[in-house]
């Protein structure tokens, strides 16, 4: 018998502010924004009361300011949030067998096994609450994409249920953007061509799209917008690399300044992995300039490494043989094809190209 798929997505309503505010209490109900403090910071997190103000995640730290000078602004905690995500995952884990982690405080959940997924999930989200004493958004459908874009319908502490017919109707005039994976310059593409809708983008002809945005994207995006997604739920992410970067307050020029940075990282980096039993193959380095252009450079190794002085050496080098023409905004260092065990001895490891453009840990 064909077991028909059954998706929860569970989403921490404001998560790191939310966490926050369970150790200081006396900022519930305000508004509350975690931000960096630096000059070129970002908004981690904004609670629903400082969201009214135009303040949401990515917005410029000063520009938050500006939109919401009452807000009480908090500095990231980033140890506690994994702390607190472990207590999260801890608790979908203990409900469902298969969960994938999306970062902090979003996992996929596989319901298709229950007989009652629905309640199911109402189970969940309960047992989110009753451990960690924080609310959750969930969006449950018969995919992932389906189940995302329910789970962020009605935040905070939402719980819509739709099919893949209720969510192209419930989103029909929604724009391209509310879908996971196109981003603002697609959607202005889009737009351009005279497609502002989900229902517009559904129906456009393929040929149309393919001919504008290419043979495998143009097709795509008519899916996306029909809600149409195949994907099962995994189980955790493998972690492949890991990085670390910062961005300067203010742009840095010439090696001499740079270099020194790109050690510190460089060591930061290998300390993490080293903490984990990781090491790597493939040392690369990312350079942003004043005009926001990036650039990567990377080299693979003969073998796994968690040695600072060898991926400090790499990096330093890359840096000296790219030798920035313009001030730089943004430095980083990755560590690529990590493992352990066998593959951390090199047994399993094969050399490939690496990827530096994920989003940053946070550094």
């Amino acid at each position: 018998m064909r077991v028909t798929r059954c998706v929860a997505h569970i989403d921490m309503d404001a998560f790191y502010v939310s966490v926050e505010i369970q150790r200081r209490p006396e900022l519930r109900g305000k508004a509350v924004v975690v931000a960096g403090s630096g000059p070129r910071a970002v908004v981690t997190t904004a609670s629903y009361e400082a969201r009214r103000f135009g303040v949401f995640s990515a917005t410029p730290a000063e520009r938050a300011r500006r939109l919401c000078p009452q807000a009480v602004f908090l500095t990231p905690d980033f140890e506690l949030y994994r702390a607190r995500s472990r207590e999260v995952m801890k608790a979908l884990s203990e409900q469902v067998e298969l969960v994938e982690p999306v970062g902090l405080d979003e996992a996929y959940l596989d319901l298709s096994a229950f007989a009652r997924p629905k309640a199911a999930a109402r189970m969940v989200k309960a047992a989110v609450r009753e451990r960690t004493g924080l609310d959750c958004s969930v969006g449950i459908g018969p995919s992932k994409l389906v189940a995302k874009v329910a789970s962020d319908a009605e935040k905070p502490d939402g719980f819509v249920a739709l099919s893949r017919a209720g969510a192209r109707e419930r989103f029909a005039s929604a724009p391209p953007g509310l879908i996971p994976g196109i981003g603002p310059k697609t959607a202005a593409r889009l737009a351009a061509d005279g497609i502002e809708t989900l229902a517009a983008l559904a129906q456009a002809p393929e040929e149309q799209l393919a001919a504008r945005f290419g043979e495998r994207l143009g097709p795509h995006l008519r899916r996306l917008a029909r809600f149409e997604d195949d994907r099962p739920v995994g189980g955790p992410a493998v972690r492949k690399s890991e990085s670390k970067e910062t961005t300067f307050d203010h742009d840095v020029s010439g090696l001499d300044a740079l270099i020194p940075v790109i050690e510190r990282l460089s060591e930061a980096l290998c300390r993490s992995m080293a903490s984990k039993g990781g090491s790597g193959r493939t040392v690369g380095i990312k350079v942003r300039l004043a005009d926001f252009s990036t650039h990567t450079r990377a080299r693979t190794l003969p073998g796994p490494t968690a040695d600072p002085a060898v991926v400090r050496q790499v990096a330093v080098d890359l840096l000296r043989a790219f030798d920035p023409a313009h001030p730089v905004r943004l430095l980083g260092v990755r560590v690529a094809g990590l493992g352990n065990g066998a593959e951390a001895n090199g047994v399993a490891s094969a050399p490939g190209q690496l990827e530096l453009d994920p989003a940053p840990l946070p550094s």
